[in-house]
Formats: C-alpha cells, sequence, structure tokens
C-alpha cells in the first residue's frame, strides 16, 4: 500500500469530487467512510434520476455506480451521465458474473473499470486514486491548453498591435527625418542667401552655381548622396568670403591688386574651416577648399591638378564660372550666356575637367527644350496646402521661400502683398502634396 500512496501524494485530494450512486443506504455509507480519510468530497445519491440531478448541480470527478438498481440501472446511469459530463471518471459497481452484460455496460457508458461485490478497500482505493491522478493529468493537461490557447491570442493580439506601432512609429520616424532633411536644407538656402546679401550685384549667385552643379552631378551619374554635397557646396561655396572687406568684394577679379588678390584667395580655406564643424558638410567643405584648384594645376589654394581635385570641386568650379563671368564678378565685362558658354568650352583640359565640360555643354545643349518643375500660377490662385515646386525668387535675385515649403494663409497674404508694393508678378510654381 505503501507504493501506491506515493502517486496518489502527488494529486490534491481536496479539489476532487467523488459521486457514488446506489439503492442501497449501507452502501453509501461504506463509500463515504472510505473515501472522506483520503480527503476526497464525497456526494451520494439513492438512485440513477438522483445522481443525475447532482451531475447537473455541479462538477465530479469521478462517478462509482452500482449496476442493478430500480428504475435505471448503472450501465444507462453511467451511459447518460457520459453525456452530461464527460470528463468525469466512471467505475461500475457490479455483484453479477454476468460478464456480458458488463462488457455492454462498460461500452455504452465508457467505464473506465467495474470493481466486483464484494470489495477489497485497498483495491478500491487504488483504483480510485490512478483514476483521479489521470483526471488530474487531463485537467492540467486542459488547464495548460487552455493557458496555451490564451496566450497565443495575446501574443497574436500583441504582435498585431506591436506591427502596428512599428509602422506607425517608422512612418513618424520617417516623416520627422525628411522634415529635418527640408530644415536642413531650407537653413542652408537662407544662410546662402543672407551671404549674398552683402552685394546686391550677386544676389541669386550662389542658388545658380547649385542648380547647374546639381544638374551636371545628376548628368554625370553621381550617387544621391553625393549630388546632395555637390548642391549645398553650391550654395555655400562662398561662404569664407564673409570675412572680406565690401570694397573687394565688388571689384571683378581681374582688377584686383597683388594684396588683395591674395586676400580674395584664402576665402576657399576660410569657407572649409567654417563648415568643417558639421558632419553633415565635411563633404562639401572640402569641394569648397578645392573649387578654384585648376585641371592644369594653376589654381589655388593647393595647386591641384587632373584627378587630384575632388569630383564635386571640379564640378562647381564649371558652374562657379559660368555664373560669375554673366555677372561681372571674373572680369569687368558681363559675358552673354553663350560666351560664357565658349569661355567654359575653350578652357576644356585646361582649367576645367574634361568630363565635367562634356557634361555641362550637354546641358547647354539642351536646356532651353527641359522644363521647369511645377505649375506656374498668379498669387491669386494660391490656396493653403500648395507646395512650391522651385524656390520662389524675388525681383532683386533674393530668395523668399525655398522649394518644398507649404504655402498657408498667412504667406499667401504677404506674398500678394509684396507683389502689390512692388508692382510686379512672381514668378510661382506649385506642385500637388506627396501621396495626392
Amino acid at each position: 500500500m505503501t507504493s501506491s500512496a506515493s502517486p496518489a501524494a502527488a494529486i490534491e485530494s481536496p479539489a476532487f469530487t467523488i459521486l457514488c450512486v446506489d439503492d442501497e443506504p449501507n452502501i453509501l455509507s461504506a463509500l463515504r467512510r472510505l473515501f472522506r480519510p483520503q480527503g476526497y468530497t464525497v456526494k451520494v445519491a439513492g438512485g440513477g434520476a438522483e445522481g443525475l440531478a447532482v451531475i447537473d448541480a455541479e462538477r465530479v470527478d469521478l462517478i462509482i455506480s452500482d449496476m442493478r438498481m430500480p428504475g435505471m440501472d448503472g450501465a444507462a446511469f453511467l451511459a447518460e451521465a457520459c453525456k452530461r459530463q464527460p470528463d468525469a471518471v466512471r467505475l461500475l459497481l457490479t455483484g453479477y458474473a454476468d460478464m456480458e452484460s458488463t462488457i455492454a455496460a462498460i461500452n455504452a457508458g465508457h467505464i473506465a473499470r467495474y470493481i466486483s461485490k464484494p470489495w477489497n478497500d485497498q483495491d478500491v482505493l487504488l483504483t480510485v486514486r490512478e483514476a483521479l491522478e489521470r483526471r488530474a493529468l487531463q485537467r492540467e493537461k486542459t488547464r495548460l491548453e487552455a493557458l496555451t490557447k490564451a496566450q497565443n491570442e495575446e501574443l497574436r493580439s500583441l504582435n498585431a498591435s506591436l506591427e502596428q506601432k512599428v509602422e506607425a512609429r517608422t512612418a513618424e520616424l520617417r516623416s520627422a527625418h525628411e522634415k529635418l532633411k527640408q530644415n536642413f536644407l531650407t537653413s542652408i538656402r537662407v544662410f546662402s542667401n543672407l551671404i549674398e546679401l552683402r552685394e546686391g550685384a550677386v544676389c541669386g549667385h550662389s542658388r545658380r552655381v547649385a542648380d547647374l552643379a546639381r544638374k551636371i552631378a545628376v548628368r554625370l551619374g553621381m550617387k544621391p548622396t553625393e549630388v546632395q554635397d555637390v548642391m549645398l557646396a553650391g550654395l555655400l561655396h562662398d561662404v569664407g568670403k564673409i570675412g572680406l572687406p565690401d570694397e573687394l568684394l565688388s571689384k571683378p577679379v581681374s582688377h584686383m591688386s597683388g594684396d588683395e588678390l591674395g586676400q580674395w584667395r584664402k576665402h576657399p580655406t576660410a569657407g572649409q574651416n567654417a563648415l568643417m564643424g558639421l558632419e553633415n558638410l565635411r563633404q562639401a567643405a572640402t569641394y569648397i577648399r578645392a573649387h578654384h584648384e585648376r585641371w592644369d594645376g594653376q589654381g589655388f589654394p593647393d595647386r591641384l591638378s587632373g584627378l587630384t581635385i575632388p569630383y564635386g570641386a571640379r564640378i562647381i568650379a564649371v558652374a562657379n564660372d559660368f555664373d560669375g563671368l554673366q555677372i561681372g564678378t571674373l572680369s569687368p565685362r558681363r559675358l552673354k550666356p553663350e560666351e560664357a558658354v565658349a569661355f567654359i568650352q575653350q578652357n576644356r583640359g585646361k582649367r576645367y575637367c574634361p568630363q565635367v565640360v562634356d557634361a555641362f555643354l550637354e546641358i547647354m545643349g539642351t536646356n532651353e527644350q527641359m522644363p521647369l518643375p511645377g505649375h506656374e500660377i498668379g498669387s491669386n490662385a494660391l490656396r493653403p496646402g500648395m507646395v512650391l515646386a522651385r524656390d520662389l525668387v524675388g525681383k532683386d535675385g533674393v530668395m523668399l521661400l525655398a522649394a518644398d515649403f507649404v504655402l498657408d494663409e498667412n504667406l499667401i497674404r504677404q506674398l500678394r502683398e509684396l507683389e502689390a508694393s512692388e508692382g510686379t508678378r512672381l514668378s510661382i510654381a506649385i506642385r500637388p502634396p506627396q501621396g495626392s
């Protein structure tokens, strides 16, 4: 009995309910005395109908029923009990030697075992303990399956929620990154414009250099990040001139004295030094330092030549000189566009990189047929939410608003007032908002 009690110790006996059904009160009393010391909750019923009432009222874990009872025998009772509480273990008490009827009862009621009368108490206890141990395992299995299902559902819900949150957060970060990028580029454009305000003659120079340099870089097949560095260098290539005196800035390079020329030639290095502390502008700063180097090695500040000159700097050199020739910063006479193109072409392989000049000439050859971005409209047709397709520039060449700026009612009103006060019409190009 000791070995048989060991597995039963693992069962939490007080949690189990046993239903004993028999029409003989003394049998029920004997079963109650047998099971109660084991810690089980014992319910009794004097017949099948009474037993079914107990089953309908509460959960039971094990049912022991006598075979021969008036009205409803044990086989019929256990068969019906199986329908109402299929998880309960069913045992049959029988005093008959007729095995055929016992087997039929076992099959009909899905009875786990039968116990012969008179019984041995220890055998009955062992049978019940083993049955309840299986019941406990089944109950735990059911509990774990339900727990696993619930946890899987919760995990699935959490995963779906997490995916939605990640997507939403990614969209927010992407939007924030794009906004920071646009704000950064807008700040660079505004800063570039402020540099040019020192001298009205060069207003719009940096913007034009940046735009042409970007087109050349794209034509040469540079990567988007490299194209952006070239554009930034174009916008800021004259930042080193901030410290130069006004009278020097107003002179064409060809009219400068030796001392003045020496002072003027320091601006590429000064420009690089001013920007090197900004990580996003370090590559552009190297282009700024070298944008006055020449292909033949006669430039400054480092007298670089050929392929030793950074690619972006070679592009800035062509774009800068093309615009400078037309606004009179390189020579006292302002050249016409076709004259400036001829000058660039004549100095191919001398002052300028041949590959860059070729890309420049291709752009100049198709420039008139290239449509400007966006749809141009009058200020009276502007509506809040419209997006600028390109930089908005005033009649004096000063940039008023950067490309990709979203207009609101206040800005639209100010633009209309500006047109009215200056008696001019602004060239406003808009594009549909992203995603529309």
